[in-house]
């Protein structure tokens, strides 16, 4: 019996093979699309707080007024896609060009604070991680339903942070493992 991995199994090393440019998209708003522009840098770090350069990034997020990008297209026709995908750097990092995403209903009569829903891909990583982005300093975190979930010490996991050195850039770090690691929700 042959016990070697199947593709199936395992990511490996192979990951930017079938990352061509047609298949990244780094710029999830265009020109014409309504909202607060912001540039998303992520860094994606392993257990020992090494960068991981050889990681995929996807980004789905809601509009400025919280909606999703529904079949058909929207107002802002190609201006606002929702969807963004990049490989990570040799500094383990990518940036993505998009708005501020809107609150969006949750359950009941609750809205979600601004978010957006990033999943990791990468060799070793045999199912795609889930997470979400929040901002930190938007005043409707307090009262979301899915971050009310985290204990409060796992939370600022989940924000990114404004970049002290470049204004509309925010800072978001994805730790696999170890010491503030990320939390990933089973989706």
């Amino acid at each position: 019996m042959d016990w070697t991995p199947t593709p199936s199994q395992t990511v490996g090393p192979y990951l930017h093979l079938g990352l061509t440019n047609t298949h990244s998209l780094s710029r999830v708003a265009g020109d014409g699309a309504k909202g607060e522009r912001v540039w998303l840098t992520f860094r994606v770090l392993d257990g020992e707080g090494v960068p991981v350069p050889d990681a995929m990034i996807e980004l789905w997020q809601a509009d400025s007024e919280g909606n999703y990008e529904r079949p058909g297209g929207s107002e802002d026709g190609a201006a606002f896609g929702g969807f963004g995908r990049l490989a990570t750097g040799e500094d383990g990092s990518c940036t993505f060009e998009t708005i501020k995403p809107g609150c969006v209903p949750g359950s009941g009569e609750t809205v979600q604070a601004p978010h957006i829903n990033v999943s990791i891909l990468g060799r070793g990583i045999l199912k795609r991680l889930s997470t979400r982005l929040y901002f930190a300093g938007e005043p409707a975190n307090a009262a979301d339903s899915v971050l009310a979930l985290v204990p409060e010490g796992r939370r600022p996991t989940l924000f990114a942070h404004p970049d002290p050195t470049r204004a509309d850039h925010w800072i978001f770090e994805v730790r696999l493992r170890g010491e503030a690691e990320t939390v990933f929700f089973d989706v």
